[in-house]
């Protein structure tokens, strides 16, 4: 055992990949589930909590959440900079808990309007109370717009940990960097995945497995991946993507009001009003009428 825990430290400091001894510590998975409880009580209070929540505590427990999660969130935001060659100090860190706390309520007027496009979505809801208790997308959904914010105020780390702790919940993968406009459902969900630099408008639905993702990475002259450029799809409002569809590319835009059929895979634009779908082993793009609808179950299309 001696000789494994020595080859052991020798890889530490060889390799590296141990976290900031004699330092701050980075965000830690623990923390950042405690953080995700307390988030998820402020935005659907009474239903994630254990016991029944009464009128007469209801103001106590507020109180007693937002404390713990103000000094929570404090404590993780200074830790995100550890690795980093800017740091902030705890000042700066409470400054940017507060402004994330100022948000809560705008994000639960948005998620408000989320729950509803998946009533309004999914004829197997029954209720507002089954879509926020049972549908996966509002973990990952409620936990995107917390870190999208995060992401815009250029906190390192914790915006990413909030949204894979999403993914590992529901296998949802939303990059908090994407922006995405209110009424937004994703039905299923498993398996989707949205870029960093996607764009998504209003009114918009995606089945399980819709890839939005970056046709290619571009490298500079020492064959690194450039970053921080435009790589994936803007897609604008009232637009259904259904199971299994791939759209990748950074100057790639689905036209508002379109329907992209499952298992369809573009990499080039499609104007408004249009339905791309395969028939064989074709893919078809016209332009919708009045008539043209896709039959689905389960995110599985027919045209008709």
């Amino acid at each position: 055992m001696d000789t494994i825990k020595e080859n052991l430290l020798a890889s530490y400091r060889t390799h590296g990949g141990i976290n900031h001894l004699d330092g701050p510590n980075l965000p830690s998975r623990e923390a950042v589930d405690s953080l995700v409880s307390d988030f998820m009580h402020l935005l659907f209070p009474g239903f994630f909590e254990g016991q029944t929540l009464t009128k007469e505590d209801f103001d106590r427990s507020l109180d007693t959440c937002l404390a713990n999660l103000r000094e929570n969130l404090t404590t993780e935001i200074g830790k995100s900079f550890a690795c980093m060659e800017k740091k902030i100090n705890e000042t700066e860190a409470e400054a940017e808990t507060v402004h994330v706390l100022r948000q809560l309520p705008g994000i639960r007027r948005i998620l408000l309007t989320d729950v509803n496009a998946a009533y309004i979505g999914d004829p197997a809801a029954r209720s507002y109370e089954e879509i926020i208790l049972a549908y996966p997308c509002v973990i990952a959904i409620s936990l995107y717009r917390i870190a999208h914010i995060l992401y815009e105020r250029k906190i390192p780390l914790l915006p990413r940990m909030l949204t894979e702790h999403a993914h590992r919940l529901t296998g949802i993968d939303i990059h908090p960097g994407a922006k995405i406009g209110s009424h937004f459902f994703i039905d299923h969900g498993t398996g989707v995945v949205i870029g960093e630099t996607t764009t998504i408008g209003s009114h918009v639905k995606l089945y399980q497995g819709v890839t939005l993702g970056a046709r290619s990475f571009k490298v500079d002259e020492s064959g690194k991946i450039v970053k921080g450029i435009k790589r994936h799809p803007d897609i604008e409002d009232h637009v259904t993507i259904y199971s299994g569809a791939t759209i990748l590319g950074g100057d790639t835009r689905i036209g508002a009001n379109s329907i992209v059929g499952a298992n369809v895979w573009l990499m080039e634009s499609i104007p408004p009003n249009s339905l791309a779908y395969y028939k064989g082993e074709n893919l078809r793009i016209q332009t919708r009428s009045k008539h043209d609808r896709i039959e689905e179950g389960d995110g599985d299309q027919q045209q008709k």
